[in-house]
C-alpha cells in the first residue's frame, strides 16, 4: 500500500490540535511551537542525510564529532544541527527531564549555529505540559520518508500554515494566501530568474511557488533567483524564514510595513570607487509578486508610499 500524504497530514494535525486543546495555548499561540517542531525535524533529517554523505565520501569515523566543521554542511546547503537539538537526543531524555526546557535550548542552539535563523525560532515550549510535548515529538518523528522526496517536509509545513490560517479566520489571510491563487500569479508572471520581491510576503508562499516553477523547468532555484520580502508582523517573518529553510531556499526577509516604509538596501560603487549602501526597492527587481493585504482595516492612508 502506498504512502498517503493526506492521511498522514491529518494525523499530524490531530496531534497538534490535541496539544492545543490540552494546554494553555490559544490558537494564535500554538502555531509557532508546532511549526518549530516540524522545522526542527526537517533540519535534523537533512543533517543526518548530509552526514551520511560525508561519511561515505571521506571514509572517516561515524562519530558525530567527526563533522563539527559547519562549513562542510553549509557547502551542501544544509543547516548545522548540534547534538542537543537532534530529535534522537530530545526523545532519549529521561521522563523526569523538562522537554520544554530542552526544546527551548535546542532552538537557541540552532540559531547560534545558523546565523540566518537568528531570532526566528520559537522558544515558548515551557508553556506546554511535558507529556503532551513527548507525544507530539514522537508523532512528528514519524516524518521520515526514505522512499520519498524531501519535498514532503515542505508540503507538510504548507499544510499546517493553511490549517492555521483557516482556524484564525480573517487574520489568517494576512499570512497565508491560498496556493491556487499563488500558483495562478506565478503562471502569469513566469519569474524564471533574477531578483524577486514580495512587499507583503506573509509566510513566503510566493517564494515557494516561484521555486517550484523553476524546479519544474529543471533548474535549481538558488542558482536562478534571489528573493527579498517585507512583512509587517515579526512572528510571520519568522514563519517565512522557517518556510524558506524547510524548502531549501535562501533569501532576505525583513519586518516592515511596506505600506509606509521601504527597507530594501543595496550597494553601489560611488564616483570615488567606494561601496555605498542605498535604500529603496523601485527599479531594483526583475519581478514583484504580491497579494496585498486587502483584508486589513485601518491603514493610515496619509502615510502611504
Amino acid at each position: 500500500m502506498g504512502f498517503d500524504l493526506k492521511e498522514f497530514e491529518n494525523k499530524l494535525w490531530k496531534t497538534a490540535d490535541d496539544l492545543r486543546a490540552k494546554s494553555s495555548l490559544k490558537y494564535n499561540e500554538f502555531s509557532s511551537p508546532i511549526l518549530g517542531l516540524i522545522f526542527l525535524k526537517f533540519a535534523d533529517y537533512k543533517f543526518l542525510k548530509a552526514k551520511e554523505e560525508l561519511l561515505k565520501k571521506n571514509q572517516k569515523s561515524s562519530r558525530r564529532t567527526a563533522f563539527d566543521e559547519k562549513t562542510k554542511f553549509q557547502a551542501l546547503g544544509v543547516l548545522y544541527v548540534p547534538e542537543e537539538a537532534s530529535y534522537d537526543y530530545l526523545l532519549s531524555l529521561p521522563e523526569n527531564n523538562s522537554l520544554g526546557k530542552a526544546l527551548n535550548k535546542a532552538m537557541m542552539l540552532m540559531e547560534q549555529e545558523n546565523k540566518e535563523l537568528q531570532g526566528a525560532l520559537p522558544k515558548n515550549y515551557l508553556r506546554i505540559p511535558n507529556d503532551l510535548l513527548v507525544a507530539t515529538l514522537r508523532t512528528f518523528n514519524e516524518i521520515e520518508f526514505k522512499d520519498h522526496n524531501t519535498d514532503i517536509f515542505g508540503k507538510v509545513y504548507e499544510f499546517f500554515l493553511g490549517k492555521f490560517a483557516s482556524s484564525e479566520g480573517q487574520r489568517g489571510g494576512e499570512f497565508y494566501t491560498p496556493s491556487s491563487l499563488v500558483k495562478l500569479l506565478i503562471e502569469i508572471m513566469k519569474p524564471f530568474k533574477g531578483h524577486i520581491y514580495d512587499p507583503a510576503c506573509g509566510s513566503g508562499g510566493m517564494f515557494i511557488q516561484t521555486a517550484e516553477f523553476i524546479r519544474r523547468a529543471g533548474n535549481n532555484p538558488n542558482d536562478k533567483i534571489v528573493v527579498y520580502g517585507q512583512e509587517k508582523t515579526e512572528e510571520t517573518v519568522n514563519w517565512c524564514k522557517m518556510n524558506l529553510a524547510v524548502h531549501g531556499l535562501e533569501g532576505t526577509v525583513k519586518a516592515c510595513d511596506s505600506f509606509i516604509y521601504d527597507n530594501y538596501e543595496y550597494e553601489i560603487i560611488n564616483n570615488n570607487g567606494e561601496k555605498e549602501t542605498k535604500k529603496g526597492s523601485i527599479g531594483q527587481f526583475d519581478f514583484v509578486l504580491a497579494n496585498p493585504p486587502f483584508n486589513v482595516d485601518g491603514v493610515d492612508k496619509e502615510r502611504l508610499k
